[in-house]
């Protein structure tokens, strides 16, 4: 039953996910990003829907419309994005790892959308990568960073890397916590089969941008840890 089930949910989620992707590409070179942005959440938001897992979301009024932040989550799944994209009730974009731009169609959808690439095996061009998200959030587009570099293997939080709080000061803008619970039960890492159950996303209250910039990254990186951690709910 267990094969069954996930078998029949990988079929019809990256049947839809591919008709997302298509139909994402084709609508980049005919709206503004920003007018497309609610019809891609809305699409975003459906896959849980075919994953037959139902998302809450708590701590939503701590997001005004008008302040650019750095949202900072735990990294659970590849699921993560498209939860936080779907989710988060303004207009973002993200860092992911480098090699997700070179799949077929979903590299290409990535560009499109101007997410931005990390190369997590270089130094130097890991840098690049966070000037270019400063140079975003100063032009006033909130993004999205997973600190921890790479997925959880046990559903509990990993140490978090020091660059993006040295990023988040330079940038001056609010850090914004959030926890994903219920996506390592979903699917882990290690794992192919899928388990539908509730997610649950909350939005911790932002850290001030007066904070961010007085504090040293690593004080701000260890707050950050903690605020992010009480927000999670672990497996």
């Amino acid at each position: 039953m267990k094969i069954l089930r996930s078998l029949y949910l990988w079929t019809t989620g990256l049947l839809y996910f591919g008709a997302v992707v298509v139909i994402t590409i084709i609508l980049t070179y005919l709206l503004p990003q920003r007018k497309l942005d609610p019809a891609l959440k809305a699409m975003l938001r459906f896959i849980f829907r075919l994953m037959r897992s139902p998302v809450t979301v708590t701590g939503a009024h701590h997001i005004q419309e008008n302040t650019t932040y750095l949202f900072m989550s735990n990294h659970v799944s590849f699921f993560d994005v498209p939860l936080l994209a779907g989710y988060i009730p303004v207009f973002i974009r993200a860092v992911e790892a480098r090699e997700h731009f070179s799949w077929p169609f979903y590299g290409w959808v990535l560009r499109r959308l101007g997410n931005i690439p990390l190369d997590r095996k270089s130094i130097h061009g890991s840098r690049k990568t966070l000037d270019r998200v400063a140079s975003m959030l100063k032009n006033g587009t909130s993004m999205v960073i997973m600190p921890e570099g790479h997925r959880t293997l046990d559903g509990r939080l990993r140490e978090f890397k020091t660059m993006p709080f040295m990023l988040a000061r330079e940038a001056g803008v609010p850090i914004l916590p959030v926890g994903i619970s219920g996506l390592y039960t979903l699917k882990p890492k290690r794992s192919w089969y899928v388990h539908p159950t509730p997610i649950h996303i909350r939005f911790g209250e932002p850290v001030p941008a007066e904070t961010v910039r007085r504090k040293d990254a690593r004080m701000l990186r260890d707050m950050v840890r903690e605020k992010i951690r009480s927000l999670v709910t672990c497996p």
